[in-house]
């Protein structure tokens, strides 16, 4: 399938690509032949006006056409064949398998938002009028949600279908009435283009209107910056580094009007593991914990990047299990060089800290692999722990640290530390429930879900999940990205008073 490496710009491909960018073959750390045009201010403007004009239409579209809609972009990326799989294969370094795992979950999570708006989104709130109350008379009111207006979307990185051009941010967006412009990340662009053409098509078939999605490509940040700060865009959605994430936000916060930034920027997902059961599964649960932290090689959000239990004979047996795994790991691709090479700046930062030790590594890449990178476990003290800032921060790779604790006292200690999560795990048995009930109740407050016996990476697409967490994590701590909740995102709430049935949006009315 021909790749035009323009913009889609309501409809449109636009851009002069001739003097682009192009993307990274993951497993060769070649250039890709497709060159892609960098949007310019007008079509950035263009993009997002023709966004706020469909916003007209689209958000008084009923749920059922809006649901129609989304499982129709899920059959037509579906449609895409291996096509699709072969370019983000390509571009990520991904395996098929993979790849074609998360093409599943988008299609779910469009669905996901189909079942909801089919089943009539949720039950608004009605309180009917009582015309004989004393002192005064109860005036009738119903509460109800309108859609925000235009929604900027980043894509991630590490996701190329589930949280990027038709994942999850848009589609909860689209679910709740708001049209889309997306960015594609630069890592993956012709996935993204392959993406855009079947959203393009869906909107073609269900005859909506055009301006409900925009693809801007390009690595200039100008771009990101030109988006967030248009007065027509009403909210955010990011998945991506901190660093970047924050510099977003700032820029919101100075806007005339600032708008929801719904960032997803950071996470350790600290796995606590209690005394019995390191007596009873410690060979087991460390090479759970190393198969979990090399997943896509620890390029997931909900990698397990601490671990941290009370020391003891048995942590030794844990230990010993744990680096023989890691030191049997081959070295693996990484989504972009940019990426390998943070990792390998984190990991040597590490190993230059006074009393934190790395007690295994993987096997290292041959020099052919520049762009691979080997998996690391560390060890350190909490003494070590709370006095380097550094250590609380997300190693984007797998790279796990192992803080020992000398009682029950310090894994509650440490559990104070912790910035905020997405997720954490209590590994405990039966025996456990004491201590694990204390280890619940503290590392709530730490996490957006908390797991027992399981590990943390995935994410079930379901009605009851929550994605998110206290900062890091999100950046908005009341909200989730999956789930059917991630609708309310880009919805607010606004209360009608004695108003004609006429009046009144179809959810409300009786």
């Amino acid at each position: 399938m021909n790749i035009t490496g323009k913009n889609l710009i309501a409809g449109e491909w636009s851009g002069d690509n001739n003097n682009g960018f192009s993307a990274m073959n993951a497993i060769t750390n070649q250039a890709m032949v497709e060159k892609f045009a960098d949007a310019t201010e007008q079509e950035i403007d263009q993009a997002i006006n023709k966004a706020n004009q469909a916003f007209i239409s689209y958000s008084q579209l009923s749920g059922e056409k809006r649901a129609v809609f989304l499982r129709t972009i899920g059959e037509k990326i579906l449609a895409l064949g291996d096509d699709l799989v072969d370019m983000a294969c390509a571009e990520t370094g991904l395996p098929a398998m993979r790849i074609q795992g998360e093409r599943g979950r988008t299609i779910g999570q469009l669905g996901l938002f189909a079942d909801l708006l089919e089943n009539g989104e949720y039950q608004p709130v009605v309180d009917l009028a009582d015309a004989n109350r004393t002192p005064l008379a109860k005036p009738e009111t119903r509460l109800g949600y309108l859609p925000l207006g235009a929604v900027a979307v980043f894509a991630a990185s590490n996701f190329p279908l589930a949280f990027s051009t038709a994942g999850g941010d848009t589609a909860s967006a689209l679910a709740a009435g708001c049209p889309v412009v997306m960015k594609a990340h630069a890592a993956h662009p012709g996935t993204a283009e392959l993406v855009a053409r079947a959203i393009s098509e869906a909107i073609k078939i269900c005859g909506i209107d055009v301006g409900v999605f925009s693809l801007i490509q390009g690595k200039n940040y100008n771009i990101s910056s030109q988006i967030v700060t248009h007065r027509l865009i009403k909210a955010v959605g990011f998945t991506g580094s901190e660093r970047v994430g924050m510099i977003l936000q700032r820029q919101i916060n100075e806007r005339v009007e600032p708008i929801p930034f719904y960032g997803e920027l950071g996470s350790v997902n600290p796995q606590f593991i209690l005394e019995n059961k390191l007596a009873e599964d410690a060979k087991e649960l460390a090479q759970g914990l190393v198969g979990s932290l090399m997943m896509a090689q620890g390029q997931f959000c909900t990698s397990p990047g601490i671990w941290a239990y009370v020391t003891n004979e048995n942590s030794v047996t844990f230990e010993n299990s744990a680096c023989q795994a890691i030191s049997e790991a081959n070295a693996g691709v990484m989504l972009t060089p940019g990426i390998a090479t943070s990792y390998n700046n984190a990991v040597k930062q590490w190993q230059s800290i006074a009393g934190v030790e790395c007690i295994a590594q993987g096997k290292k890449p041959s020099s052919e692999q520049a762009h691979f990178c080997s998996a690391a476990l560390f060890a350190t003290d909490l003494a070590t722990f709370k006095s380097n800032e550094i250590l609380h921060e997300e190693v984007f790779g797998s790279s796990a640290l192992i803080v020992r604790c000398k009682n029950q006292a310090e894994l509650m200690e440490f559990i104070s530390l912790l910035k905020g999560n997405l997720t954490a795990s209590i590994h405990a048995s039966n025996k456990d429930l004491l201590i694990a009930q204390q280890v619940a109740l503290a590392s709530a407050h730490k996490v957006g879900r908390l797991i027992y016996n399981q590990m943390p990476t995935g994410v079930e697409v379901c009605a009851s999940m929550n994605h998110g967490g206290p900062f890091p994590a999100s950046t908005q701590i009341r909200t989730t990205s999956v789930g059917s909740e991630a609708i309310k995102r880009f919805q607010r709430p606004i209360c009608y008073q004695n108003m004609p049935n006429e009046l009144l949006p179809e959810l409300l009315k009786l």
